[in-house]
C-alpha cells in the first residue's frame, strides 16, 4: 500500500477507519478541485484498489498521485449511490470521469394543438406551445426526415402560423402533394382531422391500426361509387406498407435502445441503435471523454448511467449492450424507479436483437477506425508544422483570426481554434466590431486581439501556441502590436495571405516577428493545415457578418417610422414573420395587427411606399 503522498494524503490511516458500507466517493487535489467521483456496494474494498502497489493503470496512477483528500457519503444502497454518482458528476465533472457531451435540448416532433388545423413541427427541446410531443429523436436529421415521409404520407401542413393565415392561394407543398391546402379550404375539416389522428397513430407505431382505417375507407369510397377518391386512398395505403416494409423488423415489437462498444488505443466509441416500436429510427456516435475507465463493461456502465440519469432522455424497457455492465442490478433498478416501469438491461439477446447488436459494435469499431484515422492525420499535419516553423515542440492550440464585411457594413470578426484533434468549436468566438471607420481591416483586427487575449490574459486561460492571422503583413503588424502591449510574446505570429497569383497552394507565409516571408510546397501538410484553419476561420467570419446584417436591415426598415416604436415592431414581425412581408401587407392587412391603428396603419403603409420623385 501507498506510504504518504507528495500531496500529504496518507492512505493507509484513511482506509484503517473506512466503511464498508455502500456509497460514493470524491477524490480531491492540492487546491481543493474534485477529481474523481465513483461509488461502491463496498466503499472501503473500492477505495482501498486505487492504493494498490500493484497493478494500477498508467492512468489511474496519474489520478493517485493527485489525491491530496478523499471524502465519502454512505447511502442507504448501491442504487442510491449510482444516483449520486451521476448527480456529483452532472453538478462538477470531474475530469477523471467519463463524459458526454451535455446536449441542452433533445429533437421533438410537435404536433400542435388548440386551433382548427393543426400542425406538425419540428420542435428542440420542450415546447411551451399547446400540443403532443413525440420524440426525442436520436438527431435532428432523424427529425427532418420523419417529417418528410409524414408529408408524403398524411399531408398535415408544417408550415408555420404567419404563412398559414396570410396564404390566399396555396403554396408549393400543395402542388408537389404534399400538402392538402387547409390554408384555402382545399380540404375539409373532418379530413384534414382524419389525417392529423393518422399522424399521430403513425408516431405512435399504430401502424396497423392505420392501414385497417384507411383500407376500410377506400372500400366505403368504391361502394360509393367515388373512384377518385378510393383511388387517393389506394396510393396512400401503397406508400404506408412500402414504408412499413423498409422500417419495421420482422417478428419485433416494443421499445429498445441498443449499445455497441469499441476500444482502440487512442480512443473509444460508443455507437447508439434507437428502436421504437419495432421500427429502427436512428442512431448516434459518441466518442466520451475517458481517463481510468479500463475495460468495456466499466466504461459502459459508466456510460449508460450518465446517458439516462443524467436526464432529459426517454427510457426504453429494453436496452441492450454489447458487453454485461459493470453493477447491472443495481443500475437496472435506477433505470426503472426514474422510468416508473421495469427496464430490462441486457447483453444476451438473440434473434433480430442480436443483429442490431452486432450492427451497433460494427458501428463503433468503424466510426472509432475513422476517427482515429482523422486524429493521425490531423496529428501528422500538426508535425509538419512544427517542423516547418522550425519549433522546439509539437503545437498543441492554434487560433486563427478573420474579418468580414460588406463595404464597412456589419463588421464581425472571427476566432477558431484547433488542437492535435481538429476543430475546437465550443472555443470559437464571433466580435461585432464597433467604433471604427468602415472598412478598416487593421482596426477591426486590433480590437478583436485586444479584446480576445486582453480577456484570456485576465481570466488566465489557455493561449494559442500560435497566433494565425488571415491577411497581409499590416494585420500581422496589428497582432503583433496586441499581443506586445499585453506581454503576451510567448505567443508566435504567422500571416497567411494569398499569393501574386491568388490561387490555393501560392499563400504567403508571413513571420510576425522578422516579417519574412516564406512560401511552402502546394502538397505540404503544414500549408493544408494552415489553409484548413484560415479557411474555417473566413467561413465562420462570413456567417456572422450575414447574421449581423440580416438583423440590422430587418429592424433598420421599420425603424424611424413615426409612432412605431420597439413593441409595435415586434408585433409587426412576429405577425407577419419578416420585415418584408410587412413591406407587402395592404394597409387592411396592418392595420389587423393589435395595437395598430387603422390611421398609423396607413402612416406605416406610405413610410415603406413613399411616392417617387422626380
Amino acid at each position: 500500500m501507498s506510504e504518504l503522498g507528495d500531496n500529504g494524503f496518507d492512505p493507509k490511516a484513511f482506509l484503517e477507519n473506512l466503511t464498508q458500507r455502500p456509497g460514493c466517493y470524491q477524490m480531491y487535489d492540492a487546491a481543493g478541485e474534485l477529481l474523481y467521483v465513483g461509488k461502491a456496494r463496498n466503499l472501503k474494498n473500492r477505495v482501498s484498489s486505487y492504493f494498490r502497489n500493484t497493478g494500477l493503470s498508467i492512468k489511474t496512477q496519474a489520478l493517485v498521485s493527485k489525491i491530496a483528500n478523499v471524502e465519502v457519503t454512505v447511502t442507504g444502497s448501491e442504487t442510491e449511490a449510482l444516483l449520486l454518482e451521476q448527480n456529483l458528476i452532472k453538478s462538477y465533472r470531474p475530469p477523471y470521469n467519463i463524459l458526454l457531451r451535455d446536449d441542452k435540448s433533445y429533437p421533438y416532433i410537435l404536433i400542435t394543438d388548440g386551433e382548427d388545423h393543426p400542425a406538425v413541427r419540428f420542435q428542440r427541446g420542450k415546447s411551451k406551445r399547446k400540443g403532443k410531443l413525440f420524440g426525442p429523436f436520436p438527431s435532428g436529421l432523424a427529425v427532418r426526415d420523419s417529417l418528410n415521409l409524414l408529408q408524403k404520407l398524411f399531408k398535415v401542413r408544417q408550415c408555420d402560423d404567419t404563412q398559414f393565415r396570410n396564404r390566399s392561394r396555396p403554396c408549393l407543398q400543395y402542388q408537389i402533394e404534399r400538402c392538402s391546402g387547409p390554408c384555402v379550404g382545399l380540404v375539409s375539416p373532418e379530413d384534414y382531422a382524419r389525417d392529423v389522428r393518422h399522424t399521430k397513430m403513425f408516431l405512435e407505431g399504430k401502424n396497423p391500426a392505420v392501414l385497417s382505417e384507411l383500407s376500410q375507407q377506400m372500400d366505403e369510397a368504391a361502394a360509393a361509387l367515388e373512384f377518385e377518391r378510393a383511388a387517393e386512398l389506394r396510393d396512400q395505403l401503397q406508400k404506408l406498407r412500402h414504408v412499413q416494409e423498409q422500417q419495421f423488423v420482422s417478428g419485433q415489437k416494443g421499445d429498445a435502445d441498443v449499445f455497441g462498444c469499441a476500444i482502440k488505443p487512442g480512443g473509444v466509441c460508443v455507437h447508439a441503435l434507437f428502436v421504437r416500436q419495432g421500427r429502427v429510427i436512428g442512431s448516434r456516435v459518441y466518442h466520451p471523454r475517458v481517463s481510468i475507465e479500463e475495460g468495456a463493461s466499466e466504461l459502459l456502465a459508466a456510460f449508460v448511467a450518465q446517458f439516462y440519469l443524467g436526464g432529459g432522455r426517454e427510457i426504453p424497457a429494453s436496452i441492450i449492450t454489447s458487453e454485461p455492465v459493470e453493477g447491472e442490478e443495481a443500475l437496472a433498478q435506477a433505470l426503472s424507479e426514474l422510468r416508473g416501469a421495469k427496464v430490462q438491461l441486457t447483453s444476451s439477446v438473440r434473434g433480430e436483437r442480436a443483429a442490431w447488436q452486432r450492427l451497433a459494435v460494427t458501428n463503433a469499431e468503424q466510426n472509432l477506425t475513422a476517427q482515429l484515422a482523422n486524429k493521425q492525420n490531423m496529428y501528422n499535419r500538426f508535425l509538419a508544422l512544427q517542423e516547418a516553423l522550425k519549433l522546439e515542440e509539437v503545437p498543441a492550440r492554434l487560433e486563427c483570426f478573420d474579418i468580414s464585411h460588406s463595404s464597412g457594413e456589419a463588421t464581425v470578426a472571427s476566432c477558431v481554434v484547433f488542437d492535435r484533434n481538429g476543430p475546437l468549436k465550443r472555443d470559437y468566438r464571433k466580435f461585432n466590431i464597433d467604433g471604427i471607420t468602415g472598412g478598416d481591416d487593421y482596426a477591426a483586427m486590433h480590437q478583436a486581439l485586444e479584446r480576445r487575449y486582453g480577456r484570456l490574459q485576465k481570466e488566465e486561460a489557455l493561449l494559442p501556441d500560435i497566433l494565425v492571422i488571415d491577411g497581409g503583413k499590416g494585420q500581422v503588424t496589428q497582432a503583433m502590436d496586441v499581443l506586445g502591449t499585453l506581454g503576451l510574446k510567448e505567443v508566435r505570429v504567422i500571416g497567411i495571405a494569398k499569393g501574386p497569383t491568388r490561387k490555393a497552394g501560392f499563400e504567403v507565409l508571413i513571420e510576425g516577428e522578422t516579417g519574412k516571408e516564406n512560401i511552402l510546397q502546394s502538397d505540404s501538410l503544414a500549408l493544408h493545415l494552415l489553409q484548413h484553419i484560415r479557411d474555417e476561420a473566413h467561413r465562420f467570419a462570413i456567417t456572422g457578418h450575414r447574421a449581423r446584417r440580416a438583423k440590422a436591415r430587418k429592424q433598420s426598415l421599420l425603424e424611424g417610422i413615426e409612432g412605431v416604436g420597439p413593441k409595435r415592431r415586434r408585433a409587426l414581425l412576429n405577425h407577419f414573420g419578416s420585415a418584408k412581408a410587412v413591406e407587402s401587407a395592404s394597409v387592411e392587412e396592418i392595420a389587423k395587427v393589435a395595437t395598430i391603428s387603422k390611421s398609423l396603419a396607413e402612416t406605416i403603409y406610405f413610410a415603406l411606399h413613399p411616392e417617387p420623385r422626380d
